[in-house]
């Protein structure tokens, strides 16, 4: 998933506000809040970006030669991408 940063600050602002929002948390630094979830939805980002490449990278090694778009392709990926998932304790 590729986020601009415009995005990924939208992110960490629907984040806050809606932890706050719910009455889940009242935070003593509004801007220290807002920083914490922007390095979390970062870390997202980062960590899918990783995982898809892994996933293209395994589909893409198979010898058949798979088409991306394709049926059998978007099972492959979906596969391949829980797997790392799995592998990293995130599924």
């Amino acid at each position: 998933m590729i986020l601009s940063e415009d995005r990924q600050t939208h992110w960490a602002h629907l984040i806050t506000d809606g932890v706050y929002d719910d009455d889940l948390v009242d935070f003593s630094d509004d801007d220290q809040a807002l920083r914490a979830a922007k390095r979390a939805v970062v870390e997202f980002v980062k960590e899918d970006q990783d995982l898809d490449s892994k996933a293209r990278a395994k589909v893409a090694s198979l010898k058949r030669g798979v088409v991306e778009g394709s049926p059998e392709w978007d099972i492959l990926y979906r596969k391949y991408y829980e797997e790392e998932r799995g592998r990293r304790g995130q599924g």
